[in-house]
C-alpha cells in the first residue's frame, strides 16, 4: 500500500536525502520518495505504518523534522528577517560537511568550524537607488533634488556582503593578535641572547608575567573561535585541523600558565637557573597568530569563491522600457510579464528572453555560445536576457521572465555545480582523523603509568610527561605541510603563467585523465581575422579588392567588418567615402564606392545584388568553407569580382599541447558551440578524434556530469562565459587569462597566457606538489613518531632521560624548519 504525507522542516536536497533514509529504514517501509519542492512524502509499506510511527521516527532524530496527513492544518513559525547586512543569499560550508545543506545566516559550520560563505543570486541584483546626504530617511530610485532640503541626492554605497564583513572582523582581530605576539615573540627569543639586556630591567619571571599578559588578549580574543572550534569538533567527534590547534596551543598556554602560577609544582629539571619554569605562551601565541593569518587569507578568498556568479549578475539589467499603446515607460525588469511589449535600444542589455516583433539588429550572443560574431536577427527571431543588442533599435514580446530566463539558468547551474561535493578530502584532515586521538590516548596513558610506577613525586612527573606529549605532538608542521607546498607552488605556478585559485585544484591535476577544451578563446585565438583575399578577375588586384572590402565595412558595426578594416589599415590601404550604405539583415552590406555600387556578402547577398555566383568561383571557394572559414564575396553592380577569408586561427602552442596531453595518457575532447564544418577542421587539424559542436551551456555541462559518472577525472578548459557552468562542475576547471572574467573565476586555474601548454605544466605542478606534500607530512610526523615514545619516558628506566616541554618544543619547531624547507624546493623545479 502507498500513502503521501505533508513534511515540514525541510530546507534543502540534504535535508530531503536524510528525511528520505530515515522514513525508508522504518521496519515496514518498503519504498519512501520524499519531493523538496511538494514538501511531501510518498511512502510505501507492507501494511498499515501508524501515523505516530512514522512521527516519532523522525522526532527521534533530533525533532527537526515533522510528518503530518496531507491537508492537516500546521503552524510554521513565522521566520525571523534575515541580520541586516548578511547578504541576500543562503550560507553553505565550503567543505559540503552536510552535503548541500544551507543555512540562513552567517557563521562557522557546525561539523568542521570553517566559514560559512554566501551563494549569490539574481534576487540579489540591487536597482541603485539615491539619499540625501543631509536627509538619509529620503531614499529614490531615481537621481534629483532633496524634497526637504534642495540638496542633490547622492547613490547609496551598497551594502557589505557576509564575506566582505567576516574579513574585516578577522584582519581586525590579525592585527590585533600580533600586535601582542610580537613582543612575546620578542621576549621570548631574547633569552638566546648571551647576557640578555632584557634581565637587566627585570627578573625572567617578571618577564614570564608580561608574557601572560600579552597573551591574554590573543588567547581569549583574537583566537578564541579556534578553541570553540576544537570543543564543537569533540563534541560532534569530526576532528580536524581544530582539534590539533586547540588542543597543542590550548595545552602550551595552559602549561605556562600553571607553571608561572606554581613553580614549585615542578623538579629542577624543568626550570631555568633563575628557578622560572620554562613557560611556552610565544610557541602558543605565534601558532595561533599563524592559523589566524591562514584564516585572513582564506576569508580573503572565500570573497572571490561565488566571484563567477557575481560576474554573471552583472549581465542581469535591471531596468526595461515597456511600451503600452505606444507610449514607453521605464519599469524594473522583475515587472515584466510574460506577454509584455518591450523597447531594446542600441548598446543596451536585453532584459528578458523573447522575440522581436519589429526591427532589426545585430545581437552580441558570445555569453551564450562564447562566440565572438554578432548574430543577425530579425523578426521572429529568439533574444536572450543578458545578450547585447548592436546598434539599432527593435521592439520585442517577453516569452521568460524572472527564474525563467536562460541567464537565471546559467547562474544556477554556476551555483549547483559550485556547491557540489569534491571528490577528496583534505590530506592533512584524514591524517587529523587518526592522529588526534592516538596522541591524547597516549597521553593519558603515559599520565597513568607516571603516576602508577613513576618516582616521587611521581604525579608531577605524570602532568609534565603527558603535557610533554602532548606539545611535542603540537601540529604546527602537520598544519604546515600542506599550505607551504601550496604556497610555494602557487608562485612557481605564477612565475609561469599558471594561476592557482586553490589547492585542490594541485591535488586532483595530477589524477586527471580526460581534458575538455572548448574551440573559440581556447583552442583558436578566439578573434576573427582575414587570411585571404582573391580576385575572381584579372581587372581587379586584390589590393583594390581590400580597399573596397575596406572602405565598405568602415561604415558597419559587425564584428566580421572590423575584421576586415583592420587587415585594410595592415595593407595601409585608403578607406574611401561611402554613399547610401544599406546593411542587409543575414545577407550582407552594400554602397556606392568611387562611383560604383559594391556589394559585400554571403551568396544570399549576391542574389539580392542580381549578382551570379559561377561554378568555377563555386569550386574556388568551396575549399575554404570545407574548412569551417567564413566567405564573403565581392561584386561592383551584377559582377562578382572577388572574395575575403575570414578565420580563427589555431593558437600556434595548441597541437603541441595536446599531443603532449595525450601522450600523458588524457583523454582530449573538444566541445564548442561552433557549426560542425569548423570544428571538425579545427579537430582534423589538431588530430582530434573526439569532438561535439552546436554545444550550449547546459551540453557541455551535462557532457561533464556524463564523464563523472563513468568515473573520469574531468577537467574543463574554456575562456567563455557558456563554459562557465561546466568549469564550476567539473574536478579542475581552467579557464583561458584571454577570456572572460566569468570563466576565470568559475576555474579552478587561469592560463594567463590563454595558452593550452600552461595545462602541460599544470600538470607538472600538480604531480611535484602532490609529492612536496606528502614529503612534508612525512617530516611533520617523524618527529612526533619518535618524539612522542621518548616524551612519554620509555627511556627513562634505561637511561634515566626525560624530554622535557623545552626539548619537545625545540623538535616541534625543527620539524617545522624541515616542513618549510623541503617545501621550498619547489621553487627549483622545472615544470
Amino acid at each position: 500500500m502507498k500513502h503521501t504525507y505533508h513534511i515540514h522542516g525541510m530546507t534543502c536536497n540534504g535535508c530531503r536525502g536524510h528525511v528520505e533514509e530515515i522514513l525508508s529504514n522504518i521496519d515496514g517501509v518498503t519504498n519512501a520518495a520524499v519531493n523538496l519542492e511538494k514538501s511531501e512524502a510518498v511512502i510505501e509499506m507492507e501494511s498499515y505504518i501508524a501515523l505516530e510511527t512514522l512521527s516519532e521516527a523522525l522526532k527521534n532524530d533530533g525533532g527537526r523534522y515533522s510528518i503530518h496527513n496531507v491537508g492537516e492544518h500546521v503552524h510554521t513559525p513565522k521566520k525571523e528577517t534575515q541580520p541586516k547586512g548578511q547578504g541576500t543569499g543562503v550560507f553553505y560550508c565550503p567543505m559540503h560537511c552536510e552535503e548541500d545543506k544551507t543555512y540562513d545566516e552567517a557563521g562557522d559550520c557546525p561539523v568542521c568550524g570553517m566559514d560559512l560563505v554566501e551563494e549569490q543570486n539574481l534576487n540579489a541584483v540591487a536597482e541603485q537607488q539615491y539619499t540625501c546626504p543631509m536627509h538619509p530617511e529620503v531614499v529614490k530610485d531615481e537621481p534629483g533634488d532633496c524634497p526637504i532640503c534642495g540638496m542633490d541626492l547622492v547613490p547609496m554605497a551598497p551594502s557589505l556582503s557576509a564575506e566582505e564583513k567576516t574579513y574585516n572582523k578577522l584582519i581586525r582581530k590579525f592585527w590585533i593578535a600580533l600586535g601582542f605576539t610580537l613582543p612575546i615573540f620578542l621576549i621570548a627569543m631574547s633569552e638566546m641572547l648571551p647576557n640578555n639586556p632584557l634581565y637587566t630591567i627585570l627578573d625572567q619571571k617578571y618577564w614570564n608575567w608580561v608574557q601572560l599578559v600579552l597573551s591574554v588578549p590573543v588567547v581569549f580574543y583574537a583566537t578564541w573561535m579556534f578553541f570553540e572550534r576544537a570543543y564543537r569538533s569533540v563534541k560532534t567527534w569530526n576532528l580536524n585541523m581544530f582539534t590539533l590547534i586547540g588542543i597543542g596551543a590550548g595545552v602550551a598556554w595552559l602549561f605556562s600558565v600553571f607553571g608561572l602560577l606554581m613553580p614549585d609544582f615542578f623538579p629542577a629539571e624543568f626550570k631555568t637557573e633563575s628557578g622560572a619554569v620554562h613557560v611556552y605562551f610565544e610557541a602558543a601565541t605565534v601558532i595561533l597568530t599563524l592559523v589566524l593569518m591562514g584564516q585572513v587569507l582564506e576569508a580573503r578568498a572565500h570573497s572571490k569563491t561565488n566571484a563567477a556568479v557575481k560576474e554573471l549578475l552583472k549581465l542581469a539589467p535591471n531596468k526595461a522600457v515597456k511600451v503600452v499603446n505606444g507610449v514607453e515607460e521605464e519599469v524594473s525588469v522583475n515587472a515584466v510579464e510574460k506577454g509584455d511589449i518591450l523597447r531594446v535600444k542600441p548598446g543596451e542589455k536585453i532584459p528578458v528572453d523573447g522575440f522581436i516583433t519589429e526591427g532589426k539588429t545585430t545581437v552580441d550572443e558570445s555569453m551564450i555560445s562564447g562566440e565572438p560574431i554578432a548574430v543577425s536577427k530579425t523578426v521572429k527571431d529568439e533574444v536572450s536576457s543578458g545578450t547585447i543588442n548592436g546598434n539599432q533599435s527593435f521592439l520585442m514580446q517577453a516569452e521568460k521572465v524572472g527564474a525563467d530566463t536562460l541567464l537565471s539558468q546559467i547562474v544556477k547551474m554556476v551555483n549547483d555545480a559550485s556547491r557540489s561535493r569534491a571528490p577528496i578530502q583534505k590530506l592533512a584532515d584524514k591524517v587529523s582523523g587518526y592522529f588526534v586521538p592516538i596522541v591524547v590516548f597516549i597521553s593519558i596513558v603515559t599520565f597513568i603509568l607516571w603516576a602508577v610506577f613513576g618516582p616521587d613525586p611521581a604525579y608531577v612527573f605524570a602532568l609534565v610527561n603527558s603535557i610533554a606529549v602532548l606539545i611535542i605532538a603540537c601540529p604546527c608542521a602537520l598544519g604546515l605541510a600542506t599550505p607551504m607546498s601550496i604556497m610555494v607552488g602557487v608562485g612557481k605556478g605564477a612565475q609561469n603563467g599558471v594561476l592557482i585559485k586553490n589547492a585542490e585544484a594541485l591535488e586532483l591535476m595530477n589524477k586527471v585523465d580526460t581534458l575538455i577544451v572548448d574551440k573559440t578563446g581556447t583552442i583558436t585565438e578566439g578573434k576573427p581575422t582575414v587570411e585571404k583575399v582573391g580576385s575572381f578577375s584579372a581587372d581587379f588586384s586584390t589590393d583594390k579588392i581590400t580597399q573596397y572590402i575596406a572602405s565598405l565595412n568602415n561604415s558597419s558595426e559587425h564584428p566580421l567588418a572590423e575584421a576586415t578594416v583592420n587587415y585594410g589599415k595592415e595593407n595601409a590601404v585608403e578607406v574611401l567615402k561611402i554613399d547610401e550604405f544599406n546593411a542587409v539583415t543575414g545577407k550582407g552590406v552594400e554602397g556606392i564606392v568611387a562611383a560604383k555600387k559594391v556589394s559585400l556578402g554571403n551568396a544570399k547577398m549576391m542574389e539580392f545584388a542580381n549578382a551570379v555566383i559561377s561554378p568555377a568561383m563555386e569550386e574556388e571557394v568551396k575549399v575554404f568553407q570545407k574548412q569551417g572559414k567564413t566567405v564573403s564575396y565581392v561584386a561592383i553592380k551584377t559582377s562578382v569580382i572577388g572574395y575575403v577569408v575570414i578565420s580563427d586561427k589555431i593558437k600556434e602552442t595548441s597541437a603541441k599541447a595536446i599531443k603532449e596531453l595525450q601522450d600523458k595518457g588524457i583523454a582530449v575532447i573538444m566541445l564548442t558551440g561552433d557549426n560542425y564544418d569548423t570544428a571538425k577542421a579545427v579537430a582534423d587539424a589538431l588530430n582530434l578524434t573526439s569532438f561535439k559542436a552546436g554545444m550550449l551551456p547546459q551540453n557541455k555541462l551535462e557532457e561533464v556530469e556524463k564523464l563523472q559518472k563513468q568515473g573520469k577525472i574531468v577537467a574543463m578548459a574554456g575562456d567563455g562565459i557558456n563554459d562557465a557552468p561546466a568549469l564550476a562542475k567539473s574536478n579542475v576547471g581552467i579557464a583561458m587569462g584571454t577570456g572572460t572574467d566569468v570563466a576565470i573565476e568559475s576555474a579552478m586555474i587561469t592560463l594567463v597566457k590563454g595558452d593550452l601548454h600552461g595545462i602541460v605544466k599544470a600538470h607538472n605542478l600538480s604531480d611535484a606538489v602532490l609529492k612536496n606534500i606528502k614529503q612534508n607530512l612525512f617530516f611533520a610526523l617523524i618527529y612526533n613518531t619518535i618524539g612522542v615514545p621518548i616524551a612519554a619516558g620509555v627511556l627513562y628506566p634505561v637511561f634515566g632521560l626525560l624530554l622535557s616541554p623545552m626539548i619537545a618544543a625545540l623538535a616541534m619547531s625543527f620539524s617545522s624548519v624541515s616542513v618549510i624547507a623541503n617545501a621550498l624546493r619547489l621553487k627549483n623545479i622545472k615544470i
